[in-house]
């Protein structure tokens, strides 16, 4: 199951961590974020200890969607290092996604 990440957690989760992180950003409002959202699970068992895969609702965090400019949900950055490597804006197949994150392992 991916994580919940938050504007109080968001350092120490994704910009500090050693592995690759995914982070979804959506809302529950939002009907192509549900549709990914399935998938986004399913990554994070896919690559459970290899990346971290993190979802971030941008209603109730909106400081850190501010910070990297998400304009249009979903869209999902890939970090590494502490730095923003890749993104994804729309729902995208799987493949997609896990391709990014093989990029960066």
């Amino acid at each position: 199951m991916a994580i919940e990440v938050t504007d109080a957690n968001f350092d120490e989760l994704v910009l500090q961590s050693s592995q690759p992180v995914l982070v979804d950003f959506w809302a529950e409002w939002c009907g192509p974020c549900r549709m990914i959202g399935p998938l986004v699970a399913e990554l994070s068992d896919d690559y459970e200890g290899r990346a971290i895969v993190a979802k971030m609702d941008v209603d109730t965090n909106p400081g850190t969607a501010a910070k990297f400019g998400i304009r249009n949900i979903p869209t999902i950055l890939f970090f590494k290092n502490g730095e923003v490597a890749d993104k994804q804006v729309g729902a995208v197949p799987k493949t997609i996604l896990a391709s990014k994150i093989d990029a960066l392992l």
